[in-house]
């Protein structure tokens, strides 16, 4: 379970952090350290203590926000799996497109990886998107405006940059929802999952991605988008639920390589 945004799961020893952990069940968490000076709502993720087993647990130190990294393996299985949380900068496209290339580092090296992640940025294809585009000319808030435009030929576009880095060219990463669009034909895996409140910032679009290294996509069977009334009570972004075969990612994790 990928989580963004734990502000104040640090404090009191962590108190909150295990305490919903357990409540979902009995999970394993972990988050990165909040840093002074920067966002103090930092990532974490939880895991199965009885399907997987921990290796390492990395923090990737970045300007705005780590990264949080737990290496496991799927139990049973010689070959590691990386999971990553991350939630890229808000503010500056820029620095998402420094931290998009730090993650390209989790497959380096024919590693299978895992990635969820509140990309604060927008999808490089358009075609299968379903979200209705942003008219930036209509969207009232001017410094949402500049923290998600870019520059390209003379004119300010959607910010597309982790998107192309991370899924674009060769595919270092495989964006789950797409392939469950395209290839599992669950078109609604595309729809938009944030803002999901606001009003002020154009319509809401697809920005939470879950990416996986290609030889995952073959064990994906479900990818869902929930942003029903008990979701949007808690947060204006969606829940993203990835279902996949278990035997399918046994056998994907049974070579060590």
């Amino acid at each position: 379970m990928f989580r963004q945004e734990l502000t104040g799961a640090w404090d009191t020893g962590k108190r909150d952090l295990y305490e919903e952990a357990a409540a979902l069940g009995g999970l394993t968490p972990f988050m990165a350290a909040p840093r002074e000076g920067r966002s103090t709502n930092p990532v974490g993720l939880m895991i199965d203590p009885d399907l997987f087993e921990v290796v390492r647990v990395t923090d990737h130190d970045l300007p705005w926000k780590p990264i949080h990294h737990v290496e496991v393996r799927l139990r049973g299985c010689p070959r590691p799996l990386h999971l990553a949380s991350a939630h890229l900068c808000h503010f500056d496209p820029d620095l998402r497109a420094t931290e998009a290339r730090r993650l390209t580092c989790l497959a380096d090296y024919r590693r299978t990886a895992l990635i969820g992640m509140d990309a604060n940025s927008y999808a490089h294809r358009t075609t299968d998107e379903i979200a209705s585009p942003i008219d930036w000319n209509q969207v009232e808030d001017a410094v949402h405006y500049q923290h998600r435009t870019i520059e390209r030929h003379g004119w300010r576009v959607n910010g597309t940059r982790p998107s192309e880095i991370l899924t674009g060219g060769k595919g270092i990463f495989t964006d789950l929802a797409h392939y469950a669009a395209t290839v599992l034909d669950q078109t609604e895996a595309l729809s938009p999952t944030a803002s999901l409140r606001r009003t002020d910032q154009g319509p809401p679009q697809r920005i939470d991605v879950m990416m996986g290294t290609p030889d995952l996509a073959s064990a994906l069977i479900g990818f869902e988008v929930v942003s029903d009334a008990e979701v949007r009570a808690v947060t204006d972004h969606a829940l993203l639920i990835a279902r996949f075969d278990l035997a399918e990612l046994r056998r994907i994790l049974a070579s060590a390589h």
